[in-house]
């Protein structure tokens, strides 16, 4: 019998991002600002790009950018605001568990790349796939939640959140790979109800030799 209690992802994302007009802040996350403001623009992939913000951040740089998400409703706001801007980005809408865009990239970054409704071992197949689309000199980003907030006591719904450690096993890089970054960064973090506290984020870049 199939089951029909857990939604889609695509099912979800939709839901996720129709249900309110705006989600997201539209700045830029700042781990990805922390480890690519440097780096001397080429190609970029944005994967879970959502409604842009990080690939508008990107393309005002002068990178050439790939946008990707799951969810149509999400890229549309990100394409809107990107040609309000006059920025051009390429948009690409897939489900990342069964197409990838082609090509390499000089940067890929995946910044919270977590789901609710991710399947098992879900996240370390993607971000495999990721490495593979960077180019040799390229790197890739990596960011994503350590844990709940602290002021969070019970949380909402079971999620996955890898070490750094875990992630860098889940990649398996090869020898021509060199770890650049592989660091926890705290920020304050405060409740929908005002109780302040503070979240861990772990920040890993890779760069292919």
């Amino acid at each position: 019998m199939t089951d029909t209690t857990t939604p889609t992802a695509e099912e979800f994302w939709e839901g996720f991002y129709r249900d309110r007009e705006q989600v997201w802040t539209g700045r830029v996350n700042p781990l990805l600002v922390r480890e690519a403001d440097g780096l001397t623009p080429g190609t970029a992939l944005d994967l879970g790009c959502g409604e842009g913000g990080d690939a508008i951040w990107l393309a005002e740089r002068g990178w050439r950018v790939t946008a990707v998400d799951i969810s149509a409703v999400a890229m549309e706001r990100g394409e809107r605001r990107a040609r309000e801007a006059g920025l051009s980005i390429h948009w690409e809408r897939h489900d990342l568990t069964d197409s990838f865009p082609a090509g390499t990239f000089d940067l890929v970054s995946a910044q919270f790349l977590h789901s609710p409704v991710e399947r098992p071992d879900e996240r370390a197949v993607i971000l495999r796939r990721a490495a593979e689309t960077v180019a040799p000199g390229g790197a890739l980003v990596i960011g994503g939640h350590h844990g709940w907030p602290s002021w969070v006591t019970e949380p909402p719904h079971h999620a996955e959140f890898p070490t750094i450690e875990q992630v860098l096993d889940q990649l398996a890089l090869g020898p021509q790979w060199q770890v650049e970054t592989a660091e926890l960064v705290y920020s304050p973090s405060t409740s929908p109800d005002g109780v302040a506290g503070e979240r861990a984020d772990s920040v890993l870049r890779v760069r292919r030799g």
